[in-house]
């Protein structure tokens, strides 16, 4: 496996951009530091909820996670969770509660990471990448796999104890492949998935198996979903992409056939564009362009060679 050298690299996936936040790991064993980190004046605190936020519109247009001195913070029982401070000493901390608190305001709204991600501030997108990814393991790993006992929080909402057995538990993170696959022609294959609407085309991608490298995996995923035959694979980027507990590595693929064949259970139907044939395909709304916020559409850009174009450029 090679890498490919990205030529745009001022324009960071999205989710990946540097956030300014030290996670500071070697703090969430110690109860002293995080009770008296967690009394700070400075210390800022936020809700998350069923994967989502609060966000807030600033006067000069900005949004942001809405947070809170941790003073004012809602009354929470174990799930309160570290997740790391910044240059200036700040703590965040993470609340996992079952509903959003209400706003007096009115002004601030829930949102996911899909809307959040392109919307917040590269520290705000790693705070809540962070808390959401937690929240949602959290949730699902109530009880031990080993022994079947409710197991405890601890190290900062990083770890789970069974107090039966023993077992630690720690955040699962499934390794997936997503890859832009081009031919000697340079084409481009797309794919469009069975439970996605009419036109919504974007890369191919799937789970890495048990005892699999990446490249394998990659060269398997190709095949089974559309038949076709993979050579060479370039490692681009990888995405944190807690949907619930994934993390997207992006790879550019050769084919070393085209024809294809899909499998009818992930993959309705794909095709291979050449760069006009996919402009034209986005100008008359015949292909709809895959979610700004996953890595796909940088994929897709860095085939095509500059932003991708949309209906509203025409």
């Amino acid at each position: 496996m090679t890498t490919w050298t990205d030529n745009s690299a001022d324009r960071p996936v999205s989710l990946t951009a540097p956030s300014g936040i030290d996670r500071a790991a070697h703090h969430r064993l110690d109860e002293a530091w995080l009770a008296a980190a967690w009394s700070h004046p400075t210390t800022r605190c936020f809700v998350v909820s069923g994967g989502q936020v609060l966000i807030d519109e600033t006067p000069d247009g900005r949004t942001e996670l809405v947070m809170t001195p941790s003073f004012e913070a809602p009354l929470t029982e174990a799930h309160r969770y570290f997740l790391g401070t910044d240059a200036e000493g700040v703590s965040y901390f993470a609340l996992q509660k079952d509903a959003l608190p209400g706003r007096m305001d009115q002004s601030a709204r829930p949102a996911g990471l899909r809307e959040a991600g392109l919307l917040l501030s590269p520290r705000d997108t790693g705070l809540m990448v962070h808390a959401v990814a937690l929240e949602n393991w959290q949730r699902l790993h109530r009880f031990c796999s080993r022994c079947g006992e409710r197991t405890m929080i601890e190290a900062a909402g990083h770890i789970r104890r069974c107090p039966a057995c023993g077992a630690e538990h720690y955040p699962r993170t499934d390794p997936a492949v997503i890859m832009a696959v081009t031919d000697d022609e340079d084409r481009i294959l797309l794919g469009r998935q069975v439970h996605w609407p009419e036109g919504r085309f974007s890369t191919l991608a799937g789970f890495v198996e048990p005892g699999e490298s990446i490249e394998q995996s990659v060269r398997r995923e190709v095949h089974e979903e559309v038949g076709v035959t993979v050579g060479q694979v370039e490692y681009v980027a990888s995405q944190p992409w807690p949907f619930p507990s994934s993390l997207m590595l992006g790879f550019m693929a050769r084919a070393i056939s085209t024809e294809i064949t899909v499998d009818g259970d992930e993959i309705h139907e794909a095709r291979w564009f050449s760069r006009e044939e996919l402009r034209t395909a986005f100008e008359t709304g015949e292909v709809l362009p895959p979610y700004g916020i996953s890595i796909a559409a940088r994929l897709i850009e860095l085939w095509y060679g500059k932003p991708l174009p949309t209906r509203s450029t025409f």
